[in-house]
C-alpha cells in the first residue's frame, strides 16, 4: 500500500502515508485553496441564492496557473483563423465564463477541503510520527481525484508542461535544478492519481 491507493472492501480507497507526505499534500491543496480564492461575497440582501445566482468573471485569469485550471470554452483553432471568428469565440468563451466559473470555483474549493480535512482528520490519528494509513469513502476518493488532477494542472503550468514531451524531459534534470522539488512532487502525484483511477474504475 505505500505510495499508492488500494480499494476498500465496500468502495472507497485507502493509501498509507507518512507524516512527510502527509504535510506535502496538505500544503498544496492549502496553496490550492488560496490561490483559487474565495466564493463570491453574499448580497447586502442576504438573499441565500444570491450566490447561486452571482455572475462571474468574463476575461480569463491573469495567473497562468488560474488560467489553466480555468480555460476558455471556445478555443479551436480553426474557429480562430479569422479576427471576426476570434472575436465570436471569445465572446462566446466570455458568456460562457460569466456563468459557469463560479460554480467551477466552488468545486474546486470543496475537492480541496476535501484532501485538507481527511488529512487532519489522520493527522490527528497518526502515534509517534510514523504516518498512518488514510481511508476515503467513494465520495472522499471522488474529491481527492479532483484535487490530485487539480494540483498536477496547478504544478504542471508552473513548470511549464504542455505536452508529454516536456514531462520526459523531467526525468532528466539534475539534482541541483531548481525545479527538481516541484517536479518530484508533480511525478509523485501522478503516480498517487493513477493508481487512484485505478483503484476507483469498475
Amino acid at each position: 500500500m505505500p505510495g499508492h491507493f488500494e480499494p476498500l472492501p465496500g468502495g472507497g480507497a485507502a493509501v498509507a502515508l507518512d507524516d512527510v507526505e502527509i504535510s506535502i499534500i496538505r500544503s498544496l491543496a492549502v496553496q490550492l485553496l488560496e490561490l483559487i480564492g474565495p466564493g463570491p461575497a453574499e448580497d447586502a440582501s442576504d438573499d441565500p441564492l444570491a450566490e447561486l445566482f452571482a455572475d462571474g468573471p468574463s476575461e480569463p485569469p491573469s495567473d497562468p496557473v488560474l488560467r489553466r485550471l480555468f480555460p476558455d470554452a471556445y478555443t479551436d483553432p480553426e474557429g480562430a483563423s479569422s479576427p471576426q471568428g476570434a472575436d465570436e469565440q471569445k465572446a462566446h468563451s466570455a458568456e460562457f465564463r460569466r456563468y459557469t466559473e463560479n460554480d467551477l470555483r466552488a468545486g474546486k474549493r470543496d475537492s480541496a477541503l476535501t484532501v485538507i480535512r481527511s488529512l487532519d482528520a489522520l493527522a490527528s490519528q497518526t502515534v509517534g510520527g510514523g504516518g498512518a494509513v488514510l481511508k476515503l469513502s467513494p465520495q472522499e476518493s471522488q474529491g481527492w481525484l479532483r484535487a490530485l488532477n487539480d494540483l498536477r494542472l496547478a504544478i504542471g503550468s508552473r513548470l511549464e508542461i504542455t505536452d508529454e514531451d516536456d514531462t520526459d524531459l523531467l526525468y532528466r534534470l539534475p539534482d541541483d535544478d531548481p525545479r527538481k522539488p516541484m517536479v518530484m512532487a508533480y511525478l509523485w502525484l501522478g503516480g498517487l492519481q493513477e493508481t487512484l483511477v485505478t483503484t476507483l474504475l469498475p
